[in-house]
C-alpha cells in the first residue's frame, strides 16, 4: 500500500504546517472543498500519477492462506505508477475479468472479500449508508440529486487502506513490545456505545418488527445483516452509527468499537488529514532515530495531546458543516418543488406527525398528523404506530407512502410534507 510522502514537503514548525494543523481537515461540502493543503500540493505534487516519479510511504503486507497479517515492512519509497483507474473503471474490469490489469485488480478483489470476511468475523460491524450526489446547472443551482452507487472496488480500497492503518499501529505496538519505554503515538479509537442510545435505537427498531439486545454486539451485526435488501435498511443503518460514540483521536489507546480493532490509527490520508501526517512524522523518527529516541518520545509526549484534541475538534466541526451543506442544497432544490410528489418510507413516528425519507433523493420531511385530512390521527407511543380514529388506518415505520412537498422554509431548514 503506497502513501503519498506528504511530510517530506510539509516540514515541522513550517507556515505550511501550522496553517495544516490549524485547519486539521479538508471540508468537503455539497459544491466544493476546502483543502487543508494547498493545491499544487494535493492535486499534484503529492498525486501518485501514473507514470511520473513520486515519493511514497509504503507498507509491504505479507498475508497468511486466511488472509491474516503474517508480517510487513515500512518504508520510504519512490514509485512510479502504471496506470490510474476510477471507481467505474476498475469495477468493469472485475465484473468482464477484462482490460487493464486484469489478474491484479481480480487478485486484489479476492483479498478484499476474504479482508471483509475476516473483519467482520472479528467483530466489525458492516455499515452499508447511502450518500447522494448533486448535478448542479450552469447557475449552479442544483438541477437533479442522484445516490451514489457503492461499487465493489470502493469497498476494496477501503479494506487496504484499514490493512495499512492497522499495520501502522502494530509497528508502534511491536516497539512497546520489545522496550521498556511507552512510545508516544496518535490512536484513532471508538469508545463503546452509551448503552441509553442503544436501548432508544431498539425501541426505535422494534417499529419495523426486530428485536436487538442492546448488552450484545453480535446481536448489532445480525440487525445490520437482517436489514441488508430492506427498504428500511439505510434508515436503520444511519441510526445506529448515530447511536455510537463518535470515533476520535488520542494518544491513549481503547481500541476501535466499531471497526473490532484492538489497534488502529489513520496513516493512509496525510494529503486530507492532519493526523495522518503526524503519523508519518512519529514512524520515520521511530525508526530513524535510534541513537536520540529519548529526545523523539519527549517531543511526542508534549505536542500529541493538543494534536489529538485540536484535530477532533476540526473533523466534528468539518462533518457537521458538510452535514449542513447537504440539508442547505436539499431545501434549495426543494423549494421549486412544492406541489411535486414522490415516493418515500416512513422512517419514523413522533407525537405530532410522522418522518418519511423521500426514496431516491434521501430527503427527510415531515407529515404533521394536523396536515393528514383523511382522518384524525393517534400515535400510540407503546406500539409505535400512528392509527386513524375513524379509518383504523395504520401508519408504521417502513410502510410506503407516496407524498408531495407542502412546505420549505430555508430559514428553519424544516421541511414539511402532505400525504397523497
Amino acid at each position: 500500500v503506497h502513501i503519498a510522502d506528504v511530510s517530506h514537503y510539509v516540514k515541522e514548525g513550517s507556515n505550511l504546517d501550522k496553517e495544516a494543523h490549524r485547519r486539521g481537515t479538508s471540508v468537503y461540502l455539497v459544491d466544493g472543498v476546502i483543502p487543508m493543503l494547498p493545491e499544487n500540493l494535493s492535486n499534484d505534487i503529492c498525486s501518485l500519477k501514473p507514470n511520473v516519479d513520486r515519493l511514497a510511504f509504503s507498507i509491504f503486507i505479507n498475508l497468511t492462506k486466511k488472509y491474516h497479517v503474517k508480517d510487513f515492512e515500512i518504508k520510504k519509497s519512490i514509485i512510479n505508477s502504471k496506470r490510474r483507474f476510477t471507481y467505474e473503471e476498475a469495477q468493469k474490469i472485475i465484473e468482464t475479468k477484462k482490460g487493464d490489469f486484469a489478474k491484479e485488480l481480480l487478485l486484489m478483489y479476492k483479498v478484499s472479500k476474504h479482508l471483509t470476511e475476516n473483519r467482520i468475523k472479528s467483530g466489525g460491524l458492516d455499515f452499508d449508508t447511502r450518500e447522494v450526489k448533486f448535478i448542479f446547472d450552469k447557475k449552479g443551482k442544483v438541477k437533479k440529486i442522484v445516490p451514489k452507487e457503492r461499487l465493489d472496488t470502493m469497498r476494496l480500497i477501503e479494506e487496504f487502506m484499514l490493512l495499512a492503518n492497522i499495520c501502522a499501529t502494530l509497528y508502534v505496538k511491536n516497539l512497546q513490545k520489545d522496550s521498556e519505554m511507552l512510545y508516544p503515538f496518535i490512536y484513532r479509537v471508538h469508545d463503546n456505545p452509551d448503552i441509553e442510545k442503544l436501548k432508544n435505537l431498539s425501541e426505535f427498531v422494534n417499529q419495523f418488527g426486530y428485536k436487538v439486545n442492546v448488552n450484545d454486539k453480535d446481536s448489532l451485526a445480525k440487525l445490520l445483516e437482517d436489514v441488508k435488501g430492506k427498504p428500511e435498511e439505510y434508515i436503520i443503518n444511519d441510526l445506529l452509527i448515530r447511536s455510537m460514540a463518535k470515533a476520535i483521536y488520542t494518544h491513549k489507546n481503547i481500541g476501535h468499537y466499531g471497526l473490532g480493532f484492538e489497534h488502529y490509527t489513520h496513516f493512509t490520508s496525510p494529503i486530507r488529514r492532519y493526523p495522518d501526517l503526524i503519523v508519518h512524522r512519529i514512524l520515520f523518527d521511530y525508526m530513524n532515530s535510534k541513537k536520540n529516541i529519548l529526545k523523539a518520545v519527549q517531543r511526542y509526549n508534549q505536542i500529541l495531546p493538543e494534536v489529538c484534541k485540536r484535530s477532533s475538534e476540526r473533523e466534528q466541526n468539518a462533518v457537521a458543516a458538510e452535514r449542513e451543506s447537504i440539508k442547505i442544497k436539499q431545501i434549495e432544490y426543494l423549494q421549486s418543488r412544492v406541489g411535486d410528489e414522490y415516493d418515500g418510507i416512513i422512517s419514523g413516528i413522533v407525537q405530532f406527525g410522522i418522518y418519511v425519507q423521500i426514496d431516491d433523493i434521501l430527503i427527510e420531511g415531515m407529515v404533521r398528523f394536523k396536515d393528514i385530512e383523511d382522518d384524525y390521527y393517534e400515535f400510540d407511543e407503546k406500539k409505535h404506530i400512528a392509527f386513524g380514529r375513524r379509518t383504523k388506518r395504520i401508519l408504521r415505520a417502513g410502510d410506503k407512502v407516496r407524498i408531495s412537498v407542502a412546505r420549505v422554509n430555508m430559514f428553519s431548514k424544516k421541511i414539511d410534507f402532505a400525504i397523497v
